[in-house]
């Protein structure tokens, strides 16, 4: 039963992934797809909320950064800190995330990527 749960919640987040992914890429990059790396740069650009601002390189690294612990805040890894004086946010880090293989790492990320865009009802 465990077994039958696990592939049909992993059926659900492959599709949810792919849909959003989908709906981003239409809106965000002319239709190129996007990759997780590219997902969380758009969550720490909505974080942000400092969409016209011209970025400088660093600020891309940063920016993944912000989208890593806004997604992972609700697991209890990151919690919100404050603005700095430029309006950037900070995060405490709360707990390390436990060692994990490069796939199942992936699954996490995509797994918070998709519950941060149900809450904010973008796909369902």
């Amino acid at each position: 039963m465990t077994v039958q749960k696990n592939e049909s919640r992993d059926k659900k987040l492959k599709e949810r992934w792919e849909t959003l992914l989908v709906v981003l890429s239409e809106r965000f990059s002319d239709g190129e797809a996007l990759d997780v790396e590219g997902v969380l740069y758009l969550v720490g650009l909505q974080e942000l909320g400092q969409v016209h601002r011209k970025m400088k390189k660093d600020d891309n690294v940063n920016l993944i950064h912000i989208g890593i612990c806004s997604v992972l805040e609700p697991y209890g890894y990151y919690r919100f800190d404050f603005f700095d004086d430029e309006g950037w946010p900070h995060f405490e880090l709360l707990e390390e995330l436990p060692p994990l293989k490069p796939g199942e790492q992936s699954i996490l990320m995509k797994e918070a990527l998709v519950e941060y865009f149900l809450k904010r009802q973008l796909i369902q």
